[in-house]
């Protein structure tokens, strides 16, 4: 796992084409996110590419500064990144965020997002007194998976789902954002950014497996959020359940809190093995809006004879 480091952000004032930088939203491990108006002087989000693991920026020139040795590493990233904004662009779905422009300057490049007024899902679990209700839980992902399809469809992965970064409106309606770490097409692999992920809702296969990255590894992300949905807090990371798994179940965890299809469902979804996961998130949608609930099987977690004695302890 990479560390972070933080860079100096554009300050207040800043200009950036029609817009006009108001203040600093966050900043990860590839971007900073800022509160801007238009020329319109309506609010907006501006991510702005800049990988800490490349680039640092100093003093009052808005430039970063790229070491000769990242500067191929820099420049692969923001070609996918400018990609990115172009795949995102064309989308236009309620449950994702949505991208109204895309440009390049200080020598970098910027996404233009529609500015979403609410809080993030973390933020309300945290806030929240006593356990999620499950008509929540079931409302918030069954929407949010429709987003989630969206972004495969368009041969996309997310790569960082986790509760900071599904928004809630203020109507309750979910928003998938921060697409910070959609820097691979499925099957295609991207050398320079494949390894940033959050321990605790990152798979196995992000975290040195060995096995492929697809529309499964997201789906392992939307098990992880939706087991910190009710531990209020990440579940154990990946790679220490590679070495050991100690990571209790939610059948046994939540057994008379919450409904065996929701419990099984994130086991499901939170299995090591790739092969072992839903590998769309189509069934997901159906057991959580509860049209097919018969899904929930025992035979979702059956493996071949010869691994039975050690797998199914």
């Amino acid at each position: 796992m990479l560390l972070q480091t933080i860079i100096q952000p554009l300050p207040p004032g800043t200009r950036l084409g029609d817009y006009r930088i108001e203040k600093q939203l966050s900043q990860g491990g590839f971007s900073i996110v800022y509160l801007a108006r238009d020329a319109q002087d309506l609010p907006v989000a501006i991510k702005e590419y800049l990988p800490a693991r490349f680039a640092q920026r100093s003093g009052e020139d808005p430039n970063p500064v790229v070491g000769a040795e990242h500067q191929a590493a820099f420049n692969q990233g923001m070609m996918s990144f400018f990609e990115e904004g172009r795949v995102l662009a064309q989308l236009d779905h309620p449950n994702v965020v949505r991208v109204l422009n895309f440009f390049r300057a200080n020598q970098t490049a910027y996404l233009v997002m529609r500015y979403e007024r609410g809080r993030t899902l973390q933020e309300h679990i945290r806030k929240h007194t006593g356990e999620l209700g499950e008509s929540f839980i079931r409302n918030v992902f069954v929407r949010l998976l429709n987003g989630l399809r969206e972004v495969h469809m368009h041969k996309l992965l997310h790569l960082d789902i986790k509760p900071a970064n599904i928004y809630l409106r203020r109507d309750g309606h979910p928003v998938l954002l921060d697409f910070g770490a959609t820097r691979q097409g499925l099957g295609v692999s991207d050398f320079t950014l494949t390894a940033v992920h959050t321990r605790g809702f990152a798979a196995p296969e992000q975290m040195g497996s060995g096995e492929a990255q697809g529309p499964w590894t997201d789906i392992y992300g939307v098990g992880a959020t939706l087991y910190s949905c009710l531990a209020k807090g990440a579940p154990l990371s990946a790679d220490l359940r590679l070495q050991k798994d100690e990571l209790q179940p939610a059948l046994q965890r939540w057994h008379k809190q919450y409904s065996p299809q929701l419990l099984e469902l994130i086991d499901w979804c939170m299995k090591l093995h790739i092969v072992e996961r839903p590998q769309s998130v189509f069934a997901l949608q159906k057991v959580l809006s509860g049209e097919l609930l018969d899904l929930v099987d025992p035979a979702w977690f059956e493996v071949p004879v010869e691994n039975k004695s050690t797998d199914m302890k």
